[in-house]
């Protein structure tokens, strides 16, 4: 066989017949071009809401679980079936959720390895009363730059400032939409109340927006000192310790660690958005599903214009065939048409998809006011490139092959005399 007199023809033929030449490439630059465009768009939808949830939560909280369930003593010294007990239901236990020594704790979890940053904090249910108007919510007392150091709190600022916060004793940093419901703003005052009776008056010093309607509609951040205040507790008084980590994925054993050392429970982000997590593992077997689909209809009428192509070469085959040419020859000529054809109508779809997801990615999006997104999320990822290549390469390869090898077979003297 010799490739430079194989290569001739096969170039021969895909410049004898440019419009099927060219319907051919198009079939596969269109196939992976929306493949790209596709898969960047869920793919960049799925990390746009699993980072919006991890944004606003902790990568591990710990805590100590109050529990209110009581075993009988009767239960504990007669047990068993046989034994008929009538017993009335205990009032609960009057348990504090407090951490003893959580400021210690926190230091000391800010020295393990791969920890971004510990916020001790001591959160309670509130009323927000301002003139008639009474909302139900939370306070978090925090060290606000520490929380900072978290959630990057500075960036989520609709108004005012850290600084108003950590220099008023008296100052909310409240959610947006909880201050929209209040009809406050920067600089107004507004009336807190606990559960246990503590009434203080705070002045709002400025509001944030996390665009997560449970965190925007009821919290605010106050400073550590005046929640304690208001509760009554000394200044060692933490119920809550929330950590983030440089790697997510090392919150999860980190948790167990700190649960076997101090004791108290301790909830890992995957816990704590399961939900998120099993919608995100279903979004992402739909996107590989309707990428397939894409890639699959695509192979298909590739296949369908190569056998097409052969066809119409038959009596071309035959010729070759009866002047020496083996059925390997043949094969091998289809083949570097098909490899042409895919290698270029592949770059041509990776350029055109890349084009398309750029585009998408600087589109305005229109998202309201409470979210920060302002076009549409795509993720540019290799990965996703190399695989339509190959796609594209293997699919006319594949769909060059069968039709060549069948047609290698055909006996030329019966084609001659049709």
């Amino acid at each position: 066989m010799n490739l430079r007199i194989t290569t001739q023809i096969a170039r021969t033929h895909l410049m004898a017949k440019k419009r099927q030449t060219l319907v051919a490439m198009l079939g596969v630059t269109f196939g992976i071009a929306m493949f790209i465009t596709m898969i960047s768009f869920m793919q960049g939808v799925n990390q746009f809401l699993e980072d919006s949830a991890l944004d606003a939560s902790p990568h591990v909280r710990m805590y100590n679980e109050v529990n209110t369930q009581r075993p009988a003593l009767i239960e504990q010294l007669n047990p068993g079936d046989s034994a008929f007990n009538v017993i009335y239901h205990q009032k609960p236990k009057e348990q504090l959720s407090r951490l003893k020594n959580g400021l210690l704790i926190a230091r000391r979890i800010e020295k393990e390895p791969g920890v971004l940053g510990v916020s001790p904090q001591l959160s309670t249910q509130v009323f927000y009363n301002n003139g008639p108007i009474q909302i139900s919510g939370t306070v978090a007392g925090v060290d606000i730059e520490r929380e900072n150091r978290l959630y990057n709190l500075k960036s989520r600022l609709k108004s005012g400032t850290l600084n108003a916060l950590r220099s008023n004793p008296n100052g909310l940093i409240m959610g947006s939409v909880l201050a929209r419901k209040l009809n406050v703003r920067a600089g107004d005052k507004v009336s807190v109340t606990t559960p246990t009776g503590g009434t203080m008056i705070l002045r709002v010093v400025g509001t944030f927006s996390f665009g997560i309607g449970t965190v925007d509609n009821t919290k605010s951040y106050a400073n550590l000192s005046t929640v304690q205040e208001i509760l009554q507790k000394d200044a060692s008084y933490v119920t809550d310790i929330h950590i983030k980590m440089f790697d997510p994925l090392l919150a999860i054993p980190l948790g167990k660690k700190l649960r076997a050392i101090y004791g108290y429970y301790t909830e890992d982000w995957a816990t704590a958005n399961s939900a998120i997590l099993a919608g995100e593992k279903i979004r992402n077997v739909m996107t590989f599903v309707v990428s397939m689909t894409l890639l699959v209809v695509a192979g298909f009428g590739i296949y369908n214009i190569m056998n097409m192509n052969v066809i119409n070469k038959i009596k071309d085959i035959a010729i070759l065939k009866a002047t020496g040419f083996e059925g390997k020859d043949i094969v091998m000529i289809f083949l570097f048409q098909a490899i042409f054809i895919g290698l270029l109508g592949g770059l041509m779809g990776l350029l055109i998809g890349f084009i398309l997801s750029y585009l998408l990615s600087i589109t305005p999006f229109n998202a309201g006011d409470f979210l920060s997104i302002k076009t549409f999320p795509v993720i540019f990822d290799s990965k996703y490139y190399v695989m339509g290549i190959l796609f594209g390469l293997i699919t006319t390869v594949l769909a060059g092959y069968f039709p060549s090898r069948k047609a290698a077979k055909v006996d030329p003297v019966s084609i001659l005399r049709g």
